[in-house]
């Protein structure tokens, strides 16, 4: 997968594009479908997958009060869209300039000059341009007259009256509810950290855990959830506590992740990336 961080320096794909666009926090259910059809009119036009993102959200630049944590880190993100077949990932620097761009000067430099876009994905809710003043009609217009096609995704729906959105999988985490979060992003959710040296009590009081340093993802609410914990050697059950450690009377701190390996107690992973 080739990446670029600004629509300004990349290169355009020879072949054109098949593009889908959205900021894919979590990449959930609801950006699968717009990655199926992208794939698919990429397959039929034989053009390169291509996928225009922003970095960092949009909102922690427009409105940084507001912006929610993320779902999923960076890296995890660039690694989800790989494994699905993105050939061409622009992580488009998002600042006030950027976003200033009207809708038609978006459509012409962005979509049509730098990724060569021949056929555009959008969800049925897609917005972009100055003051969102550009929406999937709009966008269907600038298409007509700049040489590509656009294709409007349906909402997806996941659940009786539930759909598929980074606002719904981060609210069910946020209340501890992962069960819910897996439904909304087609997978069990995970986080990634390092294996650190913590007090080793549970060793002494013989159930070692695996202490984590938490680097990315957002974290569940605090409380023990049944998981598993992969440090390259693939993945085995563990029991996972979240919380901030106070039964020991350390005081108040950073959230841990302390997870037992059920059926390997004794494994030494310190150092370890999980």
């Amino acid at each position: 997968m080739q990446c670029f961080d600004d629509f300004a320096t990349m290169t355009p794909p020879a072949a054109g594009s098949s593009l889908t666009i959205g900021n894919f926090d979590g990449v959930h259910r609801g950006h699968r479908a717009l990655l199926a059809r992208t794939r698919a009119a990429a397959t039929a036009q034989g053009l390169a997958v291509g996928v225009l993102t922003f970095r960092p959200h949009p909102v922690q630049v427009l409105a940084p009060d507001l912006a929610p944590p993320l779902v999923c880190s960076h890296a995890d993100k660039r690694a989800l869209l790989a494994s699905l077949g993105v050939d061409l990932l622009l992580e488009q620097r998002f600042d006030r300039a950027f976003a200033a761009l009207t809708p038609e000067v978006f459509a012409r430099r962005v979509l049509r000059d730098a990724l060569a876009a021949r056929h555009v994905v959008v969800g049925y809710d897609f917005t972009f341009g100055a003051r969102r003043a550009g929406t999937t009609d709009v966008l269907t217009t600038l298409g007509a007259e700049l040489g590509f096609g656009v294709e409007v995704v349906t909402a997806q729906a996941v659940g009786d009256g539930l759909v598929a959105s980074s606002t719904r999988a981060r609210a069910f985490l946020m209340e501890g509810k992962v069960e819910g979060a897996a439904l909304v992003l087609g997978r069990p959710h995970h986080v990634n950290g390092t294996v650190v040296r913590g007090h080793q009590r549970g060793r002494t009081l013989g159930f070692p855990t695996a202490n984590v340093r938490h680097a990315d993802g957002l974290l569940p609410r605090r409380g023990v959830y049944a998981g598993w914990l992969d440090w390259g050697a693939g993945a085995r059950p563990a029991v996972a506590n979240l919380g901030f450690n106070p039964t020991f009377g350390d005081g108040p701190g950073a959230q841990t992740v302390e997870a037992h390996v059920i059926d390997a107690p004794d494994l030494d992973l310190y150092g370890k990336s999980v």
